[in-house]
């Protein structure tokens, strides 16, 4: 049994690369039990890493992640699925299967990981379509979907076995202000009404203060700071407050360093 005190995310000293290439440094990551925590920073400073890490994706370099209390950089593959039951993952594009119906792709997880018979798994997948606000649309295509419908659909399969930790990469990615808004206040009701703990990893500055209970601010592949949201928007970190104010930073280019890099890419 885990300790309900316990965070169910631990991460300490994570280290991450890509070939050559650093992408996390030294990174601390904690999430408790019933919180919203958005990890938020600009394009390339390690968000999805991080999460393709937490989700064991990915092997890390170095460090130790904790999912629930289990060790998974050193768990076995039997071990690592039964983690993997108690999460949902609402991926960036959707990732609904093109082939099947809204409701069959709501429904699979059930399939693939219960014994429940079609008539128990069909209810519950109708069921988290209404949550999301799509009942009537189990016998649609993802084709038919708008952008903000595949996101909702996306969202009802990552939610149908009730897992205790949800992540979400770029919810309002590609979505209009007013559909972005509805996914934020829906997120919220998530976690209000299913007890959900819920990770969130966006560059929508609106969102992540609508939404977040604690951020996560990272910044090549390091982690700035990790706060409550006015804490955040008062930090007098000189890089946050680039982020915030969507202000640009000089770019300075070492010719020599840039042809150093190639070579040793090329050897």
């Amino acid at each position: 049994m885990t300790d309900a005190a316990a965070p169910l995310i631990e991460v300490e000293g994570l280290e991450a690369w890509y070939g050559k290439r650093r992408i996390l440094h030294d990174v601390d990551f904690r999430v408790d039990t019933g919180e919203i925590r958005v990890i938020m920073g600009g394009s390339g400073s390690g968000k999805s890493t991080l999460l393709r890490q937490i989700l064991g994706l990915h092997r890390p370099t170095r460090g130790s992640i904790r999912l629930f209390g289990t060790d998974i950089v050193n768990a076995g593959q039997r071990e690592l699925q039964q983690v993997r039951r108690r999460l949902g993952v609402s991926f960036q594009g959707g990732a609904l299967l093109t082939s099947l119906s809204v409701g069959d792709n709501v429904a699979l997880p059930l399939r693939e990981h219960t014994n429940l018979d079609e008539n128990q798994i069909r209810i519950m997948s109708r069921m988290k379509l209404e949550v999301v606000n799509l009942g009537g649309f189990h016998d649609l295509m993802p084709s038919q979907l708008s952008g903000g419908m595949v996101k909702r659909a996306a969202l009802a399969r990552a939610i149908v076995m009730d897992p205790r930790l949800l992540f979400f990469d770029e919810p309002s990615a590609g979505l209009d202000p007013v559909v972005s808004a509805e996914l934020d206040e829906l997120i919220l009701r998530l976690r209000d009404a299913l007890r959900m703990t819920i990770v969130v990893v966006t560059h929508e500055l609106d969102s992540a203060f609508k939404i977040a209970d604690t951020i996560t601010v990272l910044d090549q592949g390091s982690v700035l700071m990790t706060d409550t949201v006015d804490a955040v928007r008062r930090s007098d970190n000189e890089r946050i407050q680039d982020l915030l104010n969507r202000r640009p930073r000089d770019v300075v280019v070492d010719a020599d360093a840039y042809l150093r890099r190639l070579t040793e890419e090329e050897a």
